[in-house]
Parts: structure tokens; C-alpha cells; sequence
């Protein structure tokens, strides 16, 4: 049932700061995938979830989204390859005026769909890398043939006409090749290149020991990066190389998602609406699309008002002089660390719990010695879901061995 036109719902609609519109949508199509990445940011218990929307329910939800003015949409997942109608749903999407973008591991494309995707009017896809080290990559991706294929497709959607766009998570086992993976890049003839530092929600959170770099690991790879900025610069090589550091390292937090409920929409593949992809981990209700329209959701529903404005701030977000810049911070990180959504985000150097971030960051100075990494699969998700709510004491003794599979 929807929770819309509830009276808690219509209090925080009043309590609310003005909001804009969903200008970005996030369409995880599903939970499905071929790889076993330890930082994937889908929730734990994955496994857990309901039945996938349907084609007709997710063209509804794309018509609904861009009524109200949604100009971007990103399709993801899991892996949205395996979702067999993409073809069609990039086509109502392009109908509908979408600038569409397909985040992908690349695992299971062929040119053949590729000019598919093209022919139903796709603009832009990014094909994500584990490592520039063959051995890594495909330890790290749970397969032994990943790497091999990510260059394939890789070229293959540079042949096709598309803008190369790679992502590279990097973290304590590949960041020390930073440079190796910038050549790799160059390699490739890529156009936009993300070098996204490992965000610690879902997988990697519970990774995060295993994968969390040393400050200098951060502050040389951040340094060789502009080097090669300035090198490639020169050559006339027009590659875009965008660091994206980890707030670990940082005194202040980042602006919850531009704002929650401002303009970024995630429909999850049970149609769950949420207003970042980590906020279901949080103890609020959340709507699905199948019970109420977008609109009902976007502008009446409790999960969406619930951290607009700043009523439920605690000190000392409540009166500091920064709150409008950052909004308290990541909601989901509060949580995940203190067990108190409305607490300050701890990478704050205000909050009495940033020294859950030194902590952190010390843990990541120790002797790193043996790697006990929890790779993200069904059987270690069922796990999660058999002891939902942090009911597991060590869930990592549910997978040891990691070893790649084909």
C-alpha cells in the first residue's frame, strides 16, 4: 500500500525544504550478474529481493519519470545485459526524449547487440575495468576470462561510434598501477576516463579493511594522475581523466546526493523508489513504484521528505554554519558507522564520531598481510538475507576461498 497520503508523510512534506524535480534517474534493472565484485554498491542481501518489474512496468515508470522532467537515464544494475528487452527499453526511453547511458561490466556484449543499442538510440556507454593487470582484474571480477573480454568489448564500442568511456574503481590492490591503467586507457583510445576511489557502501563497506588505500597509496596516485594530465595535454591526446577521491580523507562530508530527494531518482528492480542507491539499508519506508505513481512518491511519501530541510539534524549539524553546504553529510554513512541515521556523517571533523574515521584510516597504515575479501554472490548474499539486520556475526567466514570462476 502506498504511504503517500499518510499523515506522517504530509508533516515532513511541511517540514521539508522546497524541492526540484527527479532530473536523474537511475534504472537498476537488476541484481543479476556474471561477476563477483567485492565493492559493488547493491545492498548485502540482494538475494532477498522481490520479482524483477516487468518490461511494461519499467516503460511505465520512464514515462512517469519524464512527465515530471527527468532528462537522464541510466540503466544498471547487477548487469543490465542480462535483462533481455533492454533493446525495447532504450527505445521507449529514446522516445521519450531521455539522454540514456548503459553502466556496464561489459561481460556477455557482442558488436552485434552493441548496433542494437545504437539502432534503438542509446548515446553513451561505460564499460567498467577492475584492474590493467590481467591476473588482478579477473581475481577481483570472480572470473577467469574477464579481462579478455572487457578489451574486446571495450574496442568494439569504440569501432561502433560511441565516445570510450571507462570506469576503474581503485582501491588498495590496483591504486599502486595508476599508471598502467591510465596507459591502459591511452591504449584504448578512451575519451572520458573515471578513476572512482572505492565508495564504502554495500560490498565494499563490508570489504572495507581489504580495501581501503593508505592516504600516501591516495595522494600518489591523485599526484600521477595530474602528471599524466598535463603529459597527455601537451601531445594533443583530448582524454579527460576525472579523479574521484574517497571522503575517508577528507575533514568535511560530501553533500548527500546533491541533496536528498533533489534531483537523483533510483528504481531498484523490484521497483522500490529510493533517493540514492544505499538508502534501503536505512530505517524508513521506501515506496514502490507498483503502489504509487512517481509523482506520489517524488513529492508525498515519507522515505523522499523524511531528510529535506533540516528538522531532524542533531547538533552539531543543527547549528552549524555549513549545514546548507553539506546537509549533515551521507545519511546511509551515519548510519552504517554510528547505527543513528540522523547523526552527523562521520567524516566530519565536527562529529563526535570521526574517530571512527581515524580508526579507519589506521586500520588501512597496518601491515597488509592476507587478503579475506567477500566477494558479492548469490550464495554469500543468501547468507546476508538468512541473517538480515546484522544477525551474522562474521560474514565473511561464508566465503574464504574467492578463487575465479570461468
Amino acid at each position: 500500500m502506498s504511504n503517500a497520503g499518510s499523515t506522517t508523510a504530509n508533516h515532513l512534506a511541511r517540514e521539508a525544504r522546497p524541492h526540484g524535480q527527479p532530473l536523474w534517474l537511475l534504472a537498476e534493472l537488476t541484481y543479476k550478474c556474471p561477476l563477483q565484485c567485492p565493492y559493488c554498491s547493491n545492498p548485502l542481501d540482494f538475494a532477498g529481493a522481490g520479482a524483477e518489474l516487468s518490461t511494461e512496468e519499467w516503460i511505465d515508470v520512464f514515462r512517469q519519470a519524464r512527465a515530471m522532467g527527468a532528462a537522464q537515464l541510466g540503466f544498471s544494475g547487477g548487469e543490465p545485459l542480462v535483462r533481455r528487452d533492454l533493446e525495447t527499453l532504450i527505445a521507449e526511453a529514446r522516445q521519450l526524449g531521455f539522454y540514456t547511458n548503459l553502466i556496464t561490466s561489459g561481460i556477455g556484449l557482442t558488436g552485434q547487440r552493441i548496433a542494437a543499442f545504437r539502432e534503438a538510440g542509446l548515446d553513451h556507454i561505460q564499460v567498467s575495468f577492475q584492474a590493467a593487470d590481467e591476473e588482478v582484474n579477473n581475481l577481483l571480477a570472480g572470473s577467469k576470462k574477464a579481462f579478455e573480454q572487457k578489451l574486446k568489448i571495450a574496442r568494439e564500442v569504440k569501432a561502433q561510434g560511441y565516445p570510450m568511456v571507462l570506469n576503474f574503481v581503485t582501491h588498495k590492490h590496483n591504486i599502486d598501477r595508476i599508471d598502467r591503467i591510465i596507459e591502459l586507457c591511452v591504449e584504448l583510445e578512451a575519451d572520458y576516463v573515471e578513476l572512482a576511489t572505492c565508495q564504502y557502501y554495500g560490498w565494499a563497506y563490508e570489504n572495507r579493511e581489504d580495501l581501503l588505500p593508505t592516504r600516501a597509496q591516495l595522494e600518489r596516485a591523485e599526484r600521477i594522475t595530474n602528471e599524466y594530465r598535463e603529459k597527455l595535454q601537451a601531445e594533443g591526446n583530448p582524454v579527460k581523466l576525472i579523479f574521484v577521491t574517497p571522503d575517508y580523507y577528507e575533514e568535511r562530508p560530501k553533500k548527500c546526493m546533491n541533496g536528498w530527494g533533489e534531483i537523483f531518482l533510483t528504481v531498484t528492480p523490484d521497483g522500490t523508489a529510493l533517493p540514492c542507491h544505499s538508502a534501503r539499508m536505512l530505517p524508513l519506508e521506501f515506496p514502490n513504484v507498483k503502489d504509487s505513481s512517481i509523482e506520489q512518491i517524488w513529492n508525498e511519501s515519507t522515505g523522499f521528505n523524511y531528510f529535506r530541510g533540516d528538522h531532524w539534524m542533531k547538533e552539531p549539524c543543527r547549528s552549524c554554519s555549513e549545514k546548507e553546504q553539506d546537509h549533515g553529510g551521507c545519511r546511509c554513512q551515519a548510519y552504517m558507522m554510528t547505527g543513528d541515521m540522523h547523526a552527523a556523517d562521520p567524516v566530519c571533523g565536527k562529529s563526535p564520531d570521526h574517530g571512527l574515521i581515524l580508526e579507519a584510516r589506521q586500520a588501512a597504515e597496518a601491515e597488509y598481510t592476507e587478503s579475506n575479501i567477500t566477494f558479492r554472490n548469490e550464495r554469500n548474499s543468501r547468507e546476508f538475507a538468512k541473517g538480515a539486520r546484522g544477525q551474522v556475526e562474521d560474514p565473511r567466514v561464508f566465503a574464504r576461498s574467492g578463487s575465479p570462476t570461468d
